[in-house]
């Protein structure tokens, strides 16, 4: 087991949750303008859902893994092409972070629970980004490798529910912060940058 490729993948998960995306801004916005229950009940809901593709992966994925060698090469390099064009879409997309409440109706916790969950479950861009993430980051030559992309799954959700959730927690202070200094867009657009190259040319210098 190598516990370099798991420290990798932690800190690409955190830095990747940190920056500005549409879940986390969901997130802040829900802790604003109902509370901070109701932030972490929808991170809850999004986490939840991560464990739905987290076995798509991990069974769909796996298979292929052990039938042919060059079909996974395959996966590795599409992860790195999408990785590649992800950081295209961020350098091409505006730094500033948009804040607005839009006026929701409240909903109960239970409501919030479901929401995040469907958000993710039904947005084929979480699958896509798994498949193109994860592969890269099989640590064992000896786990078995649905047992690895679950253990690389409930890593990922535990990071990002550690980011989710300072994030409601701490909604009223991070809002002050984006509204007040105009750089944190920017810092954070060049960061998440800088992690989608570095993972995608890590996935394509990676052994199997």
């Amino acid at each position: 087991m190598n516990l370099e490729i798991l420290i990798t993948f932690a800190a690409a998960t955190a830095i990747l949750a940190i920056s500005p995306g549409p879940d986390n801004i969901y997130v802040l916005m829900q802790s604003i303008t109902h509370g901070k229950k109701f932030g972490l009940a929808t991170v809850a809901g999004l986490m939840a859902g991560c464990l739905v593709h987290t076995t798509l992966l991990a069974f769909g994925v796996s298979a292929v893994i052990k039938e042919n060698d060059s079909v996974f090469f395959l996966i590795k390099l599409f992860g790195a092409i999408y990785l590649l064009y992800l950081a295209f879409k961020v350098f091409r997309s505006d730094a500033q972070i948009s804040l607005s409440n839009g006026g929701d109706p409240k909903k109960t916790v239970t409501q919030l629970f479901r929401q995040g969950f469907i958000m993710n479950v039904l947005n084929p861009k979480v699958t896509i980004f798994f498949l193109a993430f994860f592969p890269g980051f099989l640590f064992s030559d000896t786990l078995n490798t649905v047992i690895q992309f679950y253990v690389l799954g409930f890593l990922f959700i535990a990071v990002s529910s550690l980011v989710f959730g300072a994030i409601a927690i701490l909604s009223g202070m991070i809002s002050e912060l984006i509204k007040k200094n105009s750089k944190v867009g920017i810092f954070l657009k060049w960061l998440q940058i800088f992690v989608f190259v570095g993972i995608a040319v890590y996935l394509l210098l990676s052994d199997k």
